[in-house]
């Protein structure tokens, strides 16, 4: 794939992040990736708008901010130098390659896009597992049934209190 050995799959899959209903790369991992500060990068984009629409890049909020932080994502907000970070899409990533023309961002780009495509078939390959589990579950439903309300009233019975057992002296 590439010779840089932060272009592998397992590393660049674990820069992708989840938010608003999107996978994406936040600025700062990109200027790593592509070598460049996280500034030149922002400039970069600015200077193209008509590049970047909100389904290819957009800015995040402080609650989005906190929750990485919260989720030890990133270690505090300070790694963004008071600036918003950018998250950038799939095809964000795809334009930045025309912004940063450079033998390293065309690289990067590259290992990017087949790291998503592979993270796109995992999650097609887990959502056919679900589709079978729930098939089985739907077909064997009536059987678990009877094991759940087993398991339910066994848990109910262990909640109430015991009689105590051993040896108990009469009081004089």
């Amino acid at each position: 794939m590439s010779k840089l050995p932060i272009l592998k799959e397992t590393n660049l899959a674990s820069i992708i992040y989840f938010i608003r209903g999107e996978k994406i790369i936040l600025d700062t991992d990109l200027a790593k990736l592509y070598d460049v500060e996280t500034r030149v990068l922002k400039q970069a984009v600015r200077r193209n708008p008509d590049r970047f629409p909100k389904d290819f890049m957009f800015e995040l909020t402080d609650e989005e901010i906190d929750g990485l932080v919260s989720q030890d994502v990133i270690p505090s907000k300070q790694i963004f130098g008071g600036a918003r970070p950018f998250a950038f899409t799939e095809q964000g990533i795809a334009m930045l390659s025309s912004v940063l023309n450079s033998p390293i961002a065309i690289q990067v780009n590259i290992a990017i896009l087949r790291t998503f495509v592979k993270l796109r078939q995992l999650l097609i390959d887990h959502k056919d597992l679900a589709e079978k589990i729930e098939k089985l579950e739907q077909r064997y439903d009536e059987q678990f049934r009877i094991i759940f309300t087993a398991l339910q009233q066994m848990l109910q019975e262990e909640s109430k209190p015991r009689p105590k057992i051993g040896f108990k002296q009469k009081e004089k």
